[in-house]
């Protein structure tokens, strides 16, 4: 049991119809994921503090943020003054349980290891108000087992986020075993402040999207070993034949290799042998072609008009 803690009781808990009012949310994990759900939790109006442990990624996360609000002011889906005042929302921290002292939601989009995430929780759990809700935006894991984490398991759940997290409408929401109905309501009207659709979902290993999304990437995986055809032709047949909006390497790239990898080798403890990783995309991760953010995945950015790594 929890030491009582008059500072945990210190901050205001509003209600309206019987539901929660959020108004401050911290966001842990400033990689591609976490920059997209700070850009859209300050859109959506809350006061959101992005956190992470590197300052060097607070930096770049920083610079990709502005470039985004730059984009939504040129394609006219923000007024200059909208992005003014969603900037002036936003701040950046290096101090977890500061940052955590006086939130409303926790949103943790740190890499998916389930250790990693253990030790996040477990720290929040003690630094934040007994109000709080946590989120975790787990594309795989159990949020049963990350609310076992916390003394709190009533107030955890899993918010699904989609990459580009400002382009993509749907967010996944799972509920844990322990989850009250009360935290699935909260966890759809922030999802709709941030002008997202969701879905409630019971938790299975994967959810959906994942499940389904990771089966994909990897059988193109296999037929890229196979020799079945090229990155560039492989994807623009899913595109063009299947009318999905990025091709299975295209969408790998951009959500990171080892981040496909760790989802994959989750799967395939909890689901079976159908989700086994490819040994070719096992190959791209130890060398260090993770996408994007690395410069090179299955195609090389360093390059001005993009070619196929081989």
């Amino acid at each position: 049991m929890r030491a009582f803690s008059w500072r945990k009781l210190a901050f205001p808990y509003f209600t309206c119809g019987g539901i929660p009012v959020i108004q401050s949310v911290v966001v842990i994990g400033s990689g591609v994921m976490g920059r997209g759900i700070a850009y859209v939790a300050a859109v959506g109006g809350f006061q959101v503090q992005l956190v992470d442990v590197k300052e060097e990624a607070l930096q770049n996360a920083q610079k990709e943020i502005e470039g985004i609000f730059a984009k939504a002011i040129q394609r006219q889906k923000l007024t200059e003054t909208e992005a003014l005042e969603a900037k002036e929302k936003l701040t950046y921290s290096n101090q977890l349980t500061v940052s955590v002292s006086g939130a409303d939601l926790v949103i943790e989009a740190v890499p998916e290891n389930i250790e990693i995430k253990k030790s996040v929780f477990e720290e929040i759990d003690q630094a934040a108000p007994d109000h709080c809700y946590f989120a975790t935006n787990t594309s795989t894991m159990s949020p049963t087992e990350i609310g076992s984490f916390t003394n709190r398991p009533e107030k955890v759940i899993a918010m699904h986020f989609f990459n580009p997290v400002h382009r993509m409408p749907l967010v996944e929401i799972i509920r844990g075993h322990e989850t009250s109905d009360e935290t699935v309501e909260v966890a759809k009207e922030v999802a709709a402040k941030m002008g997202k659709e969701t879905v409630i979902i019971n938790e299975f290993p994967g959810f959906v999207t994942s499940r389904i999304s990771a089966m994909i990437g990897n059988e193109a995986f296999y037929m890229l070993q196979e020799g079945v055809g090229t990155p560039e032709d492989i994807d623009k047949a899913i595109k063009l034949g299947l009318n999905f909006p990025m091709g299975p390497f295209e969408l790998g790239d951009l959500v990171g290799l080892d981040t496909r990898l760790n989802n994959l080798n989750y799967l395939h403890q909890t689901l079976g042998e159908k989700y086994r990783p490819c040994p070719l995309l096992v190959k791209y991760v130890k060398s260090g072609r993770l996408g994007r953010k690395t410069g090179r995945g299955v195609y090389d950015y360093t390059k001005e008009k993009g070619g196929v790594t081989k």
